[in-house]
């Protein structure tokens, strides 16, 4: 059976018709999800100060979030295979609004530390299985769009959520800003309880035949694009704040308005993305990789430019994000019957994605190369995605003659 089940017949009617509202509730989990993630960056200085703490060790906070995304997304997606779908996303959304509370009423490094954590478990599982659950509801001709409709809250989160429960925490506080993702999570609950069908006929396997996932050769390369080719955003968006000041003559104030549009890049991103693998999965992580790399150099030859750096800061948040839709449904071909496996690692992938190319963009910089550096970095990044692709194609036709002879 196919990643998209095919509809009960006595069922496809209230799946229809219910179907937005469904993915609706997905996408909210999504938006909580995504601000709970970056909210912190901004807060760090009151978070080590309440702490009593450096703001770099504070820091480790943001790492123990990564940390537990890489951990929960492989472990939970194996263990609770059996589990309904339904109900599955509702245990995920419950225990990701603990870990959120448990932030909130942390009184030490330890205790703060040990709740994002757990706060952070859940992450890549729930978007893995959202995504599943989105394109099965979707049907095939339209899965991809309904995978980037559920992302689309993760980049509506960047534009709406970190600014605003930013802002809160500075002003009431930074636990204030935590509060906000609990009662997210809370909407998000009751929103999957009422709006979610029962998905009896999505197919349930168990945790032996998801592990099987890891011994497909195109899992391990489709993984590989993301935390190649997705680095090379975030080699660029890392430093964004200072690029633009310093090298581009940004005002301050108006970087704020810069990471806005960066966002805005992203929600088209993901519908543009959607739209593109639908079309053909392949071709559309070969156009967004190809994207990827004109709109970096580009940025790192006009960067001088307020006006160009701007527009070419939605551009990459466009291109980037584009590229994610694709890699889910890419995830969810090449695994097979482990469908729940692959797609939680694709968040595992796009975090260590993001810690390596935040960590490259670093070393550029401190080798004294400038702040136009992590752009190009990035572009290179992402040929070396559009290199890994290829290797899996070829891959797959050797593979493929191999069997007919």
């Amino acid at each position: 059976m196919s990643a998209v089940s095919t509809l009960a017949p006595e069922s496809s009617g209230k799946v229809r018709g219910g179907r937005r509202a469904a993915i609706l509730a997905l996408s909210l989990g999504a938006f909580g999800i995504g601000t709970t993630e970056f909210v912190a960056m901004g807060l760090l200085p009151d978070i080590a100060e309440s702490l009593g703490t450096s703001e770099p060790t504070a820091a480790h906070v943001i790492s123990a979030y990564a940390l537990g995304v890489v951990v929960g997304a492989p472990t939970i997606a194996a263990l609770t295979a059996r589990v309904s779908r339904r109900t599955l996303l509702i245990a995920l959304m419950v225990a990701f609004t603990i870990g959120n509370a448990a932030t909130v009423l942390a009184q030490n490094y330890g205790m703060l530390m040990a709740a994002r954590f757990v706060a952070g478990l859940p992450h890549g599982a729930y978007f893995g299985v959202a995504a599943l659950v989105a394109a099965h509801l979707a049907g095939p001709e339209s899965r991809a769009k309904a995978v980037g409709q559920v992302m689309i809250g993760l980049s509506v989160a960047n534009v709406v959520g970190v600014p605003a429960a930013t802002w809160l925490g500075g002003a009431l506080g930074w636990r204030s800003a935590f509060v906000v993702v609990v009662i997210i999570g809370l909407l998000t609950i009751a929103a999957l309880f009422v709006f979610l069908p029962a998905l009896s006929d999505m197919k349930i396997t168990n945790p032996m035949t998801e592990l099987g996932a890891l011994k497909r050769p195109q899992v391990w390369f489709a993984l590989l694009i993301g935390i190649v080719g997705f680095g090379g955003m975030f080699a660029f968006y890392t430093y964004i704040s200072t690029t633009l000041t310093s090298v581009s003559g940004v005002s301050e104030s108006f970087v704020p308005f810069a990471l806005m549009l960066f966002g805005l890049g992203m929600v088209a991103g993901n519908i543009l993305g959607g739209a593109l693998a639908d079309r053909g999965v392949v071709r559309a992580i070969f156009v967004s990789l190809v994207a990827i790399v004109v709109v970096l150099v580009a940025f790192a030859l006009t960067a001088g430019n307020p006006w160009a750096a701007l527009i070419l800061t939605f551009f990459i948040g466009l291109t980037g994000v584009a590229l994610t839709p694709a890699l889910q449904i890419r995830l969810m071909d090449v695994a097979e019957d482990a469908q729940t496996l692959a797609a939680a690692l694709n968040h595992s992938a796009l975090n260590i994605a993001n810690a390596g190319g935040a960590w490259m963009g670093g070393l550029v910089i401190a080798a004294g190369y400038g702040y136009r550096a992590p752009s190009l970095l990035g572009a290179g990044l992402a040929v070396a995605g559009l290199a890994v692709l290829g290797l899996a194609l070829l891959y797959a036709r050797r593979s493929a003659v191999t069997v007919r002879t």
